[in-house]
């Protein structure tokens, strides 16, 4: 069983992930693909096409243990979402906030409790199900909103730290905690066997609140404040943490309530500050999304039987529970966003972002199923509601809220101080922490040591990070634990440098690297390298993506252990890309007094037309410092390589099929000059078209010295 048990986590994972890459490319959150691929491997789909292999893959034997794995990975998920709400969104909005969720709540209640009594209780259900559990618990399906999702679809946007964003985001968060408090009680009133029953379960879920926001919140509060980073999360206190978290699930499940209402709220009740809760979700999410929530995905994709929908009377039937879903969710939000004040764009925009459902639904379908409550054909009904209504926020929020309006509408942010217009512009854009070293020596020598540089240092989040880390990391990038700015921004601290830290949520890294670049008027735009995990290339995927798109220079950094910048090698054939690699081994000469060496390889035949280029970038008085030496090679990158030896700091080089580098989206070469170099090398790549001599004014054409030779530019032979 164990072996049965891990095919199956292989492949939901493996599925999960390779429809996920259809959602990001369709800009749709990944619980879509997730719901998708569940349902995928399920009778909808799989059970379809190849019956056999369904059974084979998912035996009925096999349900009860991918069930309880399910479980399991609920409670982590629900203990996450209760850590990602923090009182400190409904700051100054709570008045707002809690009309426009209480609207969103009972309005689609209403409309969800009539339609179960009027209707579909008589076509849907069976007479030992009670009535007021059905039509109770139709009003609560009705009225979910996916807090998670609506938090990832708002950070992809970049609508976090925007007005109708800080709404939103308060507004899911209200009404995640009334719905499953109204939840909770509608559970209570199915597994009691009477009223007074129901009663003493209500009793006793308030007197386990009060235990919780009394006793156990100072305690995890002072456990919080010993914990001041992620190196402070000992696994004693992870041990102790996940104790508590079970037995809150437990004692929930015990008194009649569900576990997930448990685990919700010892997530809820962990104070934010201190950064426990953080370092917890920060520690667990991956386990908890990655592996285990794809199983719940799975579990409910076996459960949703497309197949019963077999008659034009059913999809009208379900067409109609989308209507009434989206009715009830996107008109009482709206209006009574209407109401507090906000325009109609920004109050339809709330009503489109509360109508999200996704992975809530979900959760609140396979307990209304395993409870009896509802049947397979009105659980597959509302299934495809929550598909519809998570699938149609993009767009929509797209359409109503334009980017043009979301610029206009974001929050007032202090201003930068104003920077002089003529000076040297440099994006670093860091993805990883190990390059930011290395990228802060090489800003010291571009700048100089009178700072004569603007240096704004870029980090793109993914979005499947988690709300909070997130949330620390676009506030402040540098102080981050473990963000990927804080070991550049170190260094940068140790030279005396100057840099501007930018961080935001990013689906599109190569198109944000370049607007953000553009917007900055960015001179150089400074890539950070780390080794690709299939691609053999420097130079593919978003380093490609970011070269083709820029419309200035781009520069890798391959980073060996750069420490300082005192020899420059630049290898010369004379391309655009060669031309503005000596841009830059001008500016190094200029602000930190490099000592540079231009190896111009010519053909064996002594063909070369590349010495004026060299001689016109640097005057006579800067011809001390830069040698040019010429040698015959009919390889110019074996030439390279055999001179990289000789003890450089750095290497600066252009691209080109001579230097056996060229940018492609996925490549398998290995480049040689890459791999055999053993200093820290620089990747230039200059625009077609853009002037190469913009960043470096003209210099005294002078003369140089003869072939073979090696001497300072602008020497008389």
């Amino acid at each position: 069983m164990l072996a049965q048990l891990l095919v199956q986590l292989i492949v939901i994972i493996a599925v999960s992930r390779l429809i996920g890459r259809g959602a990001r490319w369709l800009g749709q959150p990944l619980v879509i693909a997730e719901v998708v691929a569940g349902i995928a491997l399920g009778p909808s789909l799989l059970g379809w096409l190849a019956p056999g292999a369904m059974h084979w893959l998912f035996p009925p034997e096999s349900m009860p243990f991918l069930k309880m794995l399910a479980e399991v990975g609920l409670v982590l998920f629900m203990f996450l979402i209760g850590l990602e709400l923090d009182p400190k969104l409904l700051k100054g909005r709570g008045h707002a906030s809690v009309a426009i969720s209480h609207s969103s709540i009972v309005v689609p209640f209403a409309l969800g409790a009539a339609a179960g009594a009027l209707w579909l209780y008589r076509s849907l259900s069976s007479p030992d199900v009670p009535f007021s559990s059905f039509v109770l618990f139709m009003g609560v399906s009705m009225s979910i909103t996916a807090f998670p999702v609506l938090a990832r679809i708002l950070s992809e946007r970049g609508l976090m730290q925007s007005k109708l964003g800080a709404i939103a985001i308060a507004c899911a968060a209200v009404d995640d905690v009334t719905a499953w408090c109204i939840l909770a009680f509608v559970v209570s009133l199915v597994r009691a066997s009477d009223l007074a029953h129901a009663g003493l379960t209500t009793l006793f879920a308030l007197l386990y609140i009060g235990f919780m926001l009394l006793l156990v919140r100072p305690f995890l509060a002072r456990l919080g404040a010993r914990v001041a980073n992620r190196e402070g999360l000992t696994q004693n206190v992870v041990a102790i943490t996940l104790i508590l978290l079970l037995a809150s699930a437990w004692t929930t499940e015990y008194i009649g309530i569900h576990s997930l209402f448990g685990a919700f709220m010892f997530g809820a009740v962990i104070p934010k500050e201190g950064g426990l809760a953080a370092a917890l979700a920060e520690k667990l999410e991956d386990v908890a999304v990655v592996l285990l929530l794809p199983v719940f995905f799975a579990f409910s994709g076996l459960r949703t039987q497309m197949g019963l929908l077999d008659t034009p009377e059913a999809w009208l039937t379900c067409g109609a529970i989308i209507v009434l879903a989206c009715l009830g969710k996107f008109g009482g939000s709206a209006v009574a966003a209407r109401l507090t004040g906000l325009r109609w764009k920004e109050a339809g925009a709330i009503g489109v972002l509360m109508n999200t459902r996704g992975l809530m639904e979900l959760i609140v379908l396979n307990l209304g199923l395993d409870l009896g409550v509802i049947s397979p054909t009105l659980f597959t009904m509302m299934v495809i509601m929550a598909l519809v209504t998570t699938f149609m926020t993009t767009p929509f929020l797209r359409l109503l809220y334009s980017p043009e309006e979301q610029a206009r509408e974001q929050l007032v942010r202090a201003p930068e101080p104003p920077l002089p217009p003529s000076a040297y512009t440099v994006l670093l854009c860091v993805s990883h922490g190990q390059a930011g070293p290395g990228m802060a020596v090489l800003s010291r020598a571009l700048a100089g040591e009178r700072n004569e540089a603007n240096l704004y240092a870029l980090h793109l989040l993914s979005p499947e990070r988690s709300l909070k880390a997130r949330g620390d990391e676009a506030l402040d990038p540098s102080a981050a634990p473990g963000g990927a700015l804080a070991p550049l921004v170190g260094r940068a601290e140790k030279l005396g440098l100057s840099v501007r830290t930018l961080s935001f949520v990013s689906s599109e890294p190569a198109r944000d690297i370049c607007r953000t670049a553009q917007a900055k008027r960015a001179d150089l735009v400074l890539l950070g390298w780390h080794k690709p995990l299939f691609s053999q290339t420097v130079l593919g995927g978003t380093v490609h993506e970011v070269m083709q798109e820029a419309g200035g220079t781009v520069a890798v950094l391959v980073d060996r252990g750069l420490t300082q910048v005192r020899r420059v090698l630049v290898p010369f054939v004379g391309s655009r890309h060669d031309r503005a690699a000596l841009g830059l081994a001008r500016r190094l000469v200029k602000q930190a007094g490099a000592e540079v060496t231009v190896l111009h390889v010519t053909s064996p035949d002594g063909a070369g037309a590349g010495r004026a280029q060299v001689e016109e970038l640097f005057p006579a008085e800067e011809g001390a410092a830069v040698k040019l030496k010429v040698v015959r090679h009919a390889s110019p990158e074996d030439a390279a390589l055999e001179e990289a030896k000789a003890g450089y700091d750095l290497v600066v080089v252009g691209l080109g099929a001579e230097w056996g580098l060229e940018d492609r989206w996925f490549g398998v070469q290995r480049e040689r000059i890459v791999r055999g170099a053993p200093a820290s090398l620089l990747l230039v790549r200059h625009p077609e078209g853009a002037a190469v001599l913009a960043q470096t004014p003209e210099g005294t054409r002078t003369q140089g010295s003869s072939p073979e030779t090696t001497q300072p530019v602008g020497a008389r032979s």
